[in-house]
């Protein structure tokens, strides 16, 4: 039985302009201009994108920017670093909307 996300498919990531080439095109161009250096430095970025990975939980993306931060010189200590800083984020956020709840049955328990 294969899994739901398979490793493989990473690699066919470009592929996803096959039936509207023009828009993948506009979207990698962005892509890469995004990831390039700027007020931030590619470096930053890669950690910055894998801990996002982590929020969004995208296996595909925590596999390539796991093998991008490695290849940019970061160690398992920063990486795991930026991964608690999404999860705290993502707890917060999830949290945060308890105020929201208590709001809403506030005002249904009137």
């Amino acid at each position: 039985m294969s899994d739901y996300y398979e490793q493989g498919d990473l690699a066919k990531f470009p592929e996803i302009g096959a039936h509207a080439p023009e828009l993948a095109r506009k979207f990698f161009d962005w892509y890469g201009a995004t990831f390039a250096d700027g007020a931030l430095s590619a470096r930053e970025k890669s950690l910055i994108a894998l801990a996002v990975a982590h929020a969004v939980k995208c296996p595909y993306c925590i596999d390539a920017y796991t093998q991008d931060s490695l290849s940019k010189g970061y160690d398992m200590d920063q990486m795991t670093e930026a991964v608690h800083v999404a999860a705290a984020i993502t707890g917060g956020a999830a949290l945060v909307h308890g105020v929201q709840m208590r709001k809403h049955a506030e005002k249904v328990s009137m």
